[in-house]
């Protein structure tokens, strides 16, 4: 575990980079997609109230991802390579956050807020937590259900710009718990479409 960690810990600035690009990407091309800038995009068989309560369910999530590696982070659990990748990955889930918040409001919605840390707390079960294996555990839970979650409701979006959207999140969810996994010696899928059913 500590090889790998290491090994996730030396690249976190290429990563941050990467990942910090293609958030501001996805959010400036979401926002230009829906505001307008094609014709494609605002077809009339759009129905943005139906998206956005969908992109709120996925903040929903992202609040409660950032949250949760907030916990572990301030549990004192984590030593530091390992609290360098929460730290990590806290940062990407604070991107996806941001990017759904702009696409929200630029459909006309009101994203929804973040809860008390206390509420996140209380539902992630913070007190069960006694060592680094058991925050490490959780952050892989949640991050498969992110995943999941995403590409669960990428047919759902009636603009599709917005499936894409989704997908690329879900990706990142992927990466998230794949490194997790290693992490905590769990092999990967045996089987193919493993994610997303």
């Amino acid at each position: 575990m500590s090889t790998f960690t290491n090994h996730l810990a030396a690249a976190p600035s290429g990563r941050r980079s990467f990942i910090g690009a293609s958030a501001l990407t996805l959010s400036a091309g979401a926002v230009a997609l829906l505001g307008g800038a094609s014709g494609v995009a605002r077809a009339a068989t759009m129905d943005p109230a139906k998206d956005t309560g969908i992109l709120n369910v996925a903040l929903t999530l992202e609040h409660e991802a950032i949250n949760a590696y907030q916990l572990g982070a301030g549990s004192g659990l984590l030593q530091k390579p390992v609290l360098d990748v929460a730290v990590l990955f806290q940062s990407h889930h604070k991107a996806h956050r941001d990017a759904l918040i702009a696409t929200i409001q630029k459909l006309g919605g009101a994203p929804v807020a973040e809860r008390s840390m206390a509420d996140y707390a209380k539902d992630l079960k913070a007190d069960t937590l006694k060592t680094q294996l058991d925050v490490l555990v959780l952050a892989a839970r949640l991050e498969l259900a992110a995943s999941n979650a995403y590409l669960s409701v990428i047919p759902a979006f009636s603009d599709a710009a917005l499936g894409k959207v989704a997908g690329r999140l879900a990706a990142d969810e992927t990466m998230h718990w794949t490194a997790l996994a290693g992490a905590l010696g769990k092999s990967l899928p045996g089987g193919a479409l493993s994610f997303g059913a």
